[in-house]
């Protein structure tokens, strides 16, 4: 078999505009979308969706949080402790975690019931070893040294509550770390949120929470923080590829 060579182009530049032009009686009509004419194309109606202002408000923040230029102090909340590191925390801390209202009403009970019999004793046994909450609680417990882990909510706001404990864990020479999520540390204590949580003592798990402290010291108490770098949007990213390209194009030209 022969092999067929590719045919080359006979027509000349014009001949081919010539080609491309169709004739004025063949030119396509502009769709009509009205009842009975052309069927309309699927339209994503999430698009369209009007969202409530405060859905709008988180939007925009979250945005505006991304394009700003943010200090060092700031700028570690926005890289908080990976999701693997920090559920094994909390999974550890809620060993520790505080006597929720039914526990608390059968202790009480159960300390009533001895004492009508007459068989109180005045201390009943060691202090429980307990995750500590509230933000002044936890600020004392660091300026004494008595704290031998600190975590922090990076969703706080406002943030100038929280942003001053770092710095403060940092000089007191406290282990800290930043999650994700104030809701579950609010799990812990049995409340919806918290800002910050502390542990005095390691009694179960001590072997693992004191691998976990070397963690946090690499992570959070290394080298300084640096600042945050604004993002670009979409639209900007697209602006420079445009401008990039004219650029290489004027370049060529010249070439």
């Amino acid at each position: 078999m022969v092999k067929k060579t590719k045919r080359s182009n006979i027509y000349t530049q014009s001949q081919v505009k010539k080609l491309n032009e169709k004739h004025p009686l063949s030119q396509p009509e502009k769709k009509n979308f009205r009842l009975g004419n052309a069927v309309k194309p699927k339209i994503v109606r999430s698009r369209f969706v009007r969202f409530p202002r405060y859905v709008q408000l988180q939007r925009k923040k979250r945005i505006l949080l991304k394009r700003l230029k943010c200090p060092p102090a700031i700028a570690q909340f926005f890289t908080p402790l990976d999701k693997p590191t920090t559920t094994k925390v909390l999974n550890i801390l809620k060993k520790y975690s505080p006597e929720d209202k039914k526990e608390k009403k059968e202790r009480l009970k159960k300390m009533a019931e001895k004492e009508v019999k007459g068989k109180k004793d005045k201390k009943e046994g060691e202090k429980p070893i307990l995750v500590k909450y509230g933000l002044n609680h936890v600020t004392y417990l660091i300026e004494q040294k008595k704290a031998k882990i600190v975590l922090i909510a990076a969703d706080v706001d406002p943030i100038e509550t929280v942003v001053f404990l770092p710095t403060l864990c940092k000089t007191m020479d406290v282990p800290y770390a930043i999650v994700p999520s104030k809701a579950r540390l609010g799990e812990l204590v049995h409340k919806k949120t918290a800002t910050c949580v502390a542990l005095t003592e390691f009694k179960e798990d001590a072997a693992e929470l004191n691998n976990l402290t070397k963690v946090f010291k690499e992570q959070f108490q290394g080298p300084g923080h640096h600042w945050k770098k604004p993002e670009k949007g979409f639209k900007a990213i697209k602006r420079e590829q445009k401008q990039e390209k004219a650029l290489s194009q004027e370049k060529n030209k010249k070439l």
